[in-house]
C-alpha cells in the first residue's frame, strides 16, 4: 500500500475516494478507528491510500483533478 495524502477532511476524503472508485482505483481509508477513538476531535488526519500498482494511476487520477498529495518522496 502506498499513501496518497492525510486530511482530517472527512468529505474530502469521501469525495477524492469517489473519484478514484470512477477511475477503477479501490482506496483505502487508514486510521478511520483511531480518530473515532480520540473522539472524533480530528486531532488524528485519516491517510487515504491506494495499493502499489494503483498508485500511478491514483495519482494521475488526482492531479487531474486539481486535488494536491502529500508527498515526501
Amino acid at each position: 500500500m502506498k499513501e496518497l495524502l492525510r486530511s482530517t477532511d472527512l468529505v474530502r476524503l469521501s469525495f477524492l475516494s469517489a473519484l478514484l472508485r470512477d477511475a477503477g482505483v479501490e482506496p483505502l481509508v487508514l486510521d478511520n478507528h483511531m480518530s473515532v477513538l480520540e473522539g472524533s476531535a480530528n486531532a488524528i488526519p485519516r491517510r487515504l491510500a491506494v495499493s502499489d500498482e494503483d498508485y500511478a494511476a491514483a495519482k494521475r487520477v488526482l492531479e487531474e483533478a486539481g486535488e494536491p498529495l502529500d508527498e515526501d518522496d
